[in-house]
């Protein structure tokens, strides 16, 4: 797909592997994903951190396939976690199913809305012209 999202990582500050400082997005229509917890397609919340994390990621890729676009054009992650979870250890289990795409990403701890989640994220995309 054309059009993918720019990263920018200023000099002035550090750049990580896993994530860029800032993202610019091409002209065009925007998704929003809304949060994603780790429950799969029949409903059922999976348990441990690795397992949920890696479900509200795929229900993200899901989310965004649906629309016509991909990780690729992801511009921004938002992950809220339970209070107590280390942000290594969930960026630790994303890895196998969101791979080594760059994109700003924020992390946030809270009390989750449903009971056993321990971890929902958010995107927002750019879905390309074609």
């Amino acid at each position: 797909m054309s059009n993918a999202p720019t990263p920018v990582d200023p000099p002035a500050l550090f750049r990580s592997p896993a994530f860029a400082q800032g993202m610019i997005a091409p002209a065009g229509p925007t998704l929003y994903i809304g949060g994603q917890n780790g429950v799969d397609a029949e409903g059922t919340l999976l348990k441990g951190l690795r397992a949920q994390t890696e479900q509200a990621l795929r229900n993200v890729i899901a989310v965004l396939e649906e629309a016509g676009t991909d990780r690729e054009h992801v511009v921004k992650l938002t992950i809220y976690l339970a209070g107590g979870i280390d942000p290594m250890d969930a960026f630790a289990a994303s890895a196998e199913v969101w791979g080594t795409v760059r994109t700003a990403v924020s992390v946030l701890t809270l009390t989750p809305s449903k009971p056993g989640a321990l971890v929902e994220i958010e995107a927002i995309a750019s879905i390309p012209q074609r």
